[in-house]
């Protein structure tokens, strides 16, 4: 992933998100986890998501991708999560019928932001220096 551009910010964000079905219970048939997979991809194309990775297995979700400033974390786990809900319940009724209550994935997520060149302690230092600027120009990141 590179450096991503909208009109008002310049962003290199990524982050890995993990999460299980309802009742750590999740539809064993193929074709379903396939669908989920595609509508990852739909609405990461439709909310300018890039997803790096993704895998769907029988008991949990985890997703590599960076999103716009824009949206908050929660936003995208939100969208991402109802979404996909939508789309299996419409296409595959006889899901429903298997889950209590019609719900489908669970609450609760993980989710941890990656970086690579940018540490931690390259950021601290980064913000300790910024007042030293050299002839009126702002000093560089990398």
């Amino acid at each position: 992933m590179a450096i991503r551009r909208t009109a008002h910010a310049v962003y290199d964000t990524r982050y890995h998100f993990v999460w299980a079905p309802k009742y750590r219970k999740w539809i064993k048939r193929e074709d379903i986890r396939d669908r989920v997979k595609e509508v990852f991809g739909e609405v990461a194309e439709r909310h300018e998501f890039e997803i790096q990775e993704v895998r769907v297995a029988p008991d949990h979700v985890h997703i590599f991708l960076s999103f716009p400033p824009r949206y908050s974390i929660s936003h995208v786990v939100g969208v991402l999560k109802s979404i996909t809900v939508a789309v299996v319940f419409e296409e595959f009724p006889e899901v429903k019928k298997e889950w209590w209550g019609g719900e489908f994935l669970g609450d609760g997520y993980f989710v941890r932001m990656v970086g690579d060149k940018v540490t931690a302690d390259l950021i601290r230092r980064y913000i300790r220096y910024h007042r030293d600027e050299i002839d009126g120009k702002q000093l560089k990141l990398f």
